[in-house]
């Protein structure tokens, strides 16, 4: 999935078996979901955008998560931006970008609320003229549904992270809960460490995943209202949720509000989030505290 990848399996009857297969899910999942394989299912849906397609329960849930996160982060979260990264030129794998390259080319437009779904029959049709990005919100799924599997063939506990997605239940190595520590790429120490014992948290920047096209700073967190990469004055957001695909959709929502509004949503969710501003200015939602113990965000 383009990102580094640890899970920690703890009990269970065999722990380095259930952790091999987590890994193999991984894969399974990225040959399903990647753009940038040219016969995953994603690819094959957007190169047959304007005619249904049969998909898989995987593929299936993942668009009707994607459509859901539409409507609930107010389009902030936009499953069809693609033709918008690519122009940006975000075209192929990031470890293949180089520091400089060219802008790329698309005609592709966006519609979400057009996305047709038949669950029943699981068939999915893209708009015309549109393609299908997961991004974060399939990191954030692949991280859910690896540890529910991990956790359903008899693990006492699992902690699985995709890129900073990441999706922890049950029993931790030292028996409690998880504790997740929050990095941001300006601090040589974690900025927070959240307690959580069953849930995800996810960490959204626009600090790591940056290039540069003609002397302009480009990174891939596209605001869907411009089709270009966000403004935003936040650097860094956080939030903790029951799933790690809610996490991931609303900490990316959080940045593009900026640091005037960022938690608007998220309150309206029952999440709770942390943000960082360029300022290096931490704001955290009412109930944040609860997950940090003693410690306070820095």
């Amino acid at each position: 999935m383009g990102t580094d990848i640890h899970v920690i399996v703890v009990g269970g009857p065999y722990p380095l078996d259930l952790a091999t297969m987590a890994r193999r899910r991984i894969d399974q999942l990225e040959q399903m979901w990647s753009r940038f394989i040219p016969n995953s299912e994603i690819s094959r849906l957007n190169d047959s955008a304007g005619t249904p397609m049969t998909v898989s329960r995987e593929t299936l849930d993942l668009v009707v998560k994607a459509k859901q996160a539409w409507v609930f982060s107010g389009g902030g979260f936009d499953p069809t931006v693609l033709g918008a990264m690519i122009r940006a030129g975000y075209d192929r794998p990031f470890d293949e970008l180089g520091p400089n390259p060219r802008s790329g080319h698309s005609r592709l437009g966006v519609g979400a609320d057009d996305i047709v779904v038949d669950a029943d029959r699981r068939v999915v049709c893209l708009p015309p003229g549109t393609g299908f990005d997961p991004g974060g919100i399939g990191k954030g799924l692949a991280a859910d549904l690896v540890a529910a599997q991990v956790i359903a063939a008899g693990a006492d506990g699992v902690c699985v992270n995709l890129g900073g997605d990441v999706r922890v239940t049950g029993a931790a190595p030292d028996g409690g809960g998880w504790t997740v520590a929050v990095e941001h790429p300006w601090s040589p120490e974690p900025i927070a460490q959240i307690g959580v014992a069953d849930g995800a948290v996810a960490t959204s920047t626009t600090l790591r995943r940056q290039w540069q096209v003609g002397g302009e700073r480009r990174h891939h967190l596209i605001d869907p209202q411009t089709g270009l990469p966000s403004t935003t004055d936040l650097t860094l957001a956080t939030v903790v949720a029951g799933d790690a695909w809610i996490a991931e959709v609303l900490a990316k929502a959080v940045i593009l509000r900026g640091s005037a509004h960022p938690f608007d949503i998220v309150t309206a969710s029952g999440a709770e989030a942390l943000a960082v501003d360029s300022g290096g200015v931490v704001q955290t939602t009412s109930g944040f505290a609860r997950y940090l113990g003693e410690a306070c965000p820095s």
